[in-house]
């Protein structure tokens, strides 16, 4: 049985456009509405208390992070002031986003305070410690770079003088020699 091209290409393209044509509840009863579990899962300080929620909170403050500002930053130092690990490794993502100085006081925090995150976050921390660790290296690379840079720049300006003072003694020696 050969099918008609236009059927075949109402067929085909109803298949392409997706599911969103056909009606969710095929038996005609009313469907109660679905609630994502995870909706209440973003504290606005993560810690290691709701286990469900630990990632998500964990995320969600990591890009809060990533996205404030100096004032942000340091209101939530201030609420980040406790001795627990969970606030210091909290501190840790907070300073990771700060200014260079910063990140090494980051970097301590992560590493002494890791081992103590439930083992659900750890690949995250260490993520983020791993890739606090590679800016870290680059600002060191780049102000290495830049002391390298300075040195050669007065390397240059010494042997530029040397020349000057080289071309002065041999038009000194040119000109005595032309008097001559």
């Amino acid at each position: 049985m050969k099918i008609p091209r236009p059927l075949l290409l109402c067929l085909l393209s109803a298949g392409l456009t997706g599911c969103q044509w056909l009606p969710q509840n095929l038996s005609g009863e009313p469907r109660e509405p679905v609630v994502e579990e995870s909706a209440g899962c973003y504290a606005e300080l993560p810690d290691f208390g709701d286990r469900e929620c630990l990632l998500e909170e964990w995320t969600a403050f990591g890009l809060a992070s990533q996205r404030g500002d100096r004032d942000w930053r340091d209101v939530t130092l201030t609420r980040l002031s406790g001795e627990s690990h969970d606030q210091r490794l909290a501190r840790a993502v907070v300073l990771a986003w700060g200014n260079e100085r910063e990140w090494d006081q980051a970097s301590e925090l992560y590493k002494a305070d890791l081992h103590a995150a439930p083992a659900r976050l750890q690949p995250l921390l260490r993520y983020w410690l791993n890739e606090l660790e590679g800016r870290r290296a680059l600002g060191q690379r780049l102000a290495e770079s830049r002391r390298a840079q300075r040195a050669l720049e007065e390397e240059k300006a010494a042997l530029d003088e040397k020349l000057d003072a080289l071309t002065d003694i041999e038009r000194n020696i040119n000109s005595r020699q032309q008097t001559e």
